[in-house]
């Protein structure tokens, strides 16, 4: 009976110690393991495409692909860490250890309050370039973007060591038994955090974006009024402030997709065990909304779909192919 129930165990070796092996049927465990696999591979791939684009290609060094970058290394770092860390946490046991367990659940914070931040500034990218197009070379320039995206990291990596310091010094303190990997919040911190994290973040979003797309509206009117007068000259001025707005309605796409998939992971993170499944089918949608956002560059985007059309077929390893151009 002892080597019985051993077998189901964990560690069978720490009889007395050990967590028991979830053991939901044989089929419905690979179907979900493939499925999630395939997720978070394909989160890889479709990200390091991203960032293989805008790093290459001299052409895209601007200040909101520089943005882009970001979010994309975010993303990337969603497929290559979290999603198989998530999986292993739920339908497996975790045999790494209590020190990597500690370090999954730092960039479990890490990560999302990153893409959060870059979510921010590139609202306040497009803002500035809708709402003030003569001063937008001036103010926003790609080394100022890039110390803005090195401070945001920075200070996703300060504010999540809030909530792992306390297992810094004693990893596993929250297990039950050897074979688990326990995140444990204080209800009133994660309040705390998901106002601070989620909610003020967004509301800047929401009204920066209602800002940008009355001004769009109200440039768009400004555009036909004077169709029956257009000169030379200003035929290039409506197709620079277009671009713009096309920008605009691609980035607003990203933020809305990035709402609609955060919103019930905060939600359902504040409720109590008996919502389980449900916290882990968030999870997921949490998850796979980093495998979403280069779908939504290849569906606007047309230089990210030359680009990734320039990597397949290997042109990129061409001398000079950084200098191409792939607006």
């Amino acid at each position: 009976m002892e080597t019985q129930n051993g077998a189901e165990l964990c560690f069978p070796q720490l009889f007395n110690t050990s967590c028991r092996k979830l053991t939901p049927p044989w089929f419905e465990v690979m179907f979900i393991h493939i499925l999630l696999y395939s997720i978070s591979l394909l989160t890889v791939v479709l990200n390091l495409l991203v960032i293989i684009s805008v790093s290459h290609f001299r052409q895209l060094h601007t200040p909101t692909n520089i943005l882009l970058l970001s979010l994309a290394v975010s993303d990337l770092l969603v497929g290559l860490v979290l999603m198989p860390g998530e999986i292993l946490r739920n339908t497996s046991c975790w045999f790494l250890g209590d020190f990597v367990c500690f370090l999954y659940k730092y960039l479990s914070f890490v990560i999302p309050y990153s893409s959060v931040g870059d979510m921010v500034l590139i609202s306040v990218d497009r803002y500035v370039a809708i709402c003030d197009p003569l001063h937008y070379t001036t103010r926003i320039t790609v080394n100022r973007v890039k110390l803005c995206v090195c401070l945001c990291w920075l200070c996703s990596f300060s504010y999540s060591f809030l909530f792992v310091k306390d297992e810094l010094t004693q990893p596993g303190r929250y297990n039950s038994c050897y074979g688990e990997c326990v995140l444990v919040i204080v209800y009133v911190v994660a309040a705390v955090d998901l106002v601070l994290s989620f909610i003020v973040p967004v509301t800047v979003i929401i009204a920066l974006y209602l800002r940008i797309f009355s001004v769009a509206v109200s440039q768009a009117h400004a555009m036909r009024s004077h169709i029956t007068a257009v000169t030379l000259q200003h035929s290039v001025t409506p197709k620079a402030k277009k671009s713009e707005l096309k920008a605009a309605r691609t980035l607003g796409v990203l933020v809305v997709v990035f709402i609609l998939c955060f919103c019930p992971y905060y939600a359902v993170s504040l409720a109590d065990d008996s919502l389980v499944n449900a916290l882990f089918a968030t999870y997921a949608l949490f998850y796979c909304h980093s495998c979403l956002n280069p779908v939504i560059y290849a569906l606007f985007y047309p230089w990210f779909r030359k680009a990734v059309k320039l990597i397949v077929t290997l042109q990129i390893l061409q001398p000079g192919s950084s200098e191409t151009n792939i607006m």
